[in-house]
């Protein structure tokens, strides 16, 4: 008779001891899938191994093999690398709105030079905004589809191949106001910007829309090159072309600055004396020409060196540690083209607090513009007032 509670009492006790032990099973096979999920896109970080090879890059849209999990686990296993390009477009995209806005809502700027400020802030501001619809189109979307992904990377290849030949645009442009200072205003009418700016726009967006005609590596990642879904062979084709774009680049501003020095050379020899705010402000200028190219080299060169060397079995810090550079250069866009321009200077003030009245939007200056006799540039001319004042 007393047998049977002791056995009632050790079955109870067995059977709530296997209840605990299936209890800590579960919760332990929980934690390791969280564990797995969150260390997969570190682990692609640091350290660099040819393991993280496949973990992807900044265009890398397709998504990982034998991803799974719940929208909590894949909260966790954000990459910091896409949120910090994330954050990145989202700078991006206002500081170049407020660029668009400006040119925009003032009447005094529609010439030719700020059609082509407008344009590199137009390219800039979908950059940012495509950076933004990449990280969307990998984190917000359960299941993304192969069209939605290389949109996305589309966006992007528009976006920035546009903002680098707005870029070559303003030079050439900045160099044809001085070779051909006394035709200028008659031969670069708006008309005849805007329709070079179609063409060069056209030309972006049929770039960008090369992963969507099957131009891609998706079904093929043999053939992937750093930047995902971009094939290694159009990335090459990408990147030789960047570098000619930079050498034509270089070569305008070279001949940029001889302009400048043969025209302080002319004033020099008329007054016989080398004037110091001559020689001061042609400093100035060739000082702010390399501020504009080194910018623009360290932004971009390295990634463009990299694609050409890289393929998509290197590790993907590298990727991005040399991607958000170049769009940086967005960042620096701005500053550089635009903000620094005295009529968007007033522009903006005017915006901000109306402290100046509307009497300063006569003529806009042009890229020819330069200072009359007795400025602070000295008896230059306008070539080589302009060097210092519109770089």
């Amino acid at each position: 008779m007393l047998g049977h509670p002791t056995a009632a009492a050790a079955a109870m006790e067995e059977h709530l001891l296997m209840q605990q032990q299936s209890l800590e099973q579960q919760e332990q096979e929980q934690l390791l899938a969280l564990l797995n999920a969150s260390s997969r896109p570190f682990a692609s970080l640091w350290p660099p191994s040819v393991a993280s090879a496949t973990a992807g890059s900044p265009l890398d849209l397709s998504p990982a093999p034998g991803d799974s999990g719940d929208v909590a686990a894949a909260a966790v296993a954000v990459n910091p690398w896409d949120i910090l390009l994330c954050a990145t477009g989202t700078a991006m995209a206002c500081e170049n709105a407020l660029v668009l806005a400006v040119l925009f809502y003032t009447p005094g700027l529609r010439a030719p030079t700020f059609l082509l400020i407008g344009s590199l802030a137009l390219a800039d501001l979908l950059a940012g905004l495509g950076l933004i619809v990449n990280f969307s189109v990998q984190y917000l979307l359960s299941s993304p589809s192969e069209t939605a992904l290389l949109s996305a990377a589309g966006l992007l290849l528009t976006a920035f191949s546009a903002s680098v030949c707005s870029l070559l645009a303003i030079t050439v442009d900045r160099y044809l106001s001085l070779y051909n200072a006394l035709t200028y205003h008659s031969e670069r009418t708006l008309t005849f910007t805007a329709a070079m700016l179609v063409l060069v726009w056209l030309f972006c967006l049929g770039v960008g829309l090369l992963p969507l005609l099957g131009w891609n590596c998706l079904r093929e990642p043999s053939t992937c090159s750093v930047l995902r879904p971009v094939t290694k062979n159009n990335a090459t084709v990408l990147a030789v072309a960047f570098l000619l774009i930079f050498a034509l680049m270089v070569h305008l501003y070279l001949q940029i600055c001889k302009i400048a020095f043969r025209h302080a050379q002319q004033i020099a020899i008329q007054h016989q004396f080398i004037a110091t705010s001559q020689a001061t402000s042609t400093r100035k200028g060739i000082a702010t020409l390399s501020v504009i190219l080194g910018t623009f080299a360290l932004c971009w060169i390295p990634l463009a060196i990299y694609s050409l060397v890289a393929d998509s079995s290197y590790p993907a810090v590298y990727t991005y540690s040399l991607a958000l550079p170049a769009a940086f250069n967005s960042l620096i866009n701005p500053i550089i083209y635009a903000f620094r321009n005295p009529d968007i200077q007033k522009s903006l003030w005017v915006a901000c607090c109306g402290c100046i009245t509307s009497g300063f939007s006569s003529r806009p200056r042009t890229s020819s513009d330069g200072g009359r006799p007795g400025e602070r540039l000295g008896h230059l001319p306008k070539s080589v007032a302009n060097v210092e004042h519109q770089v």
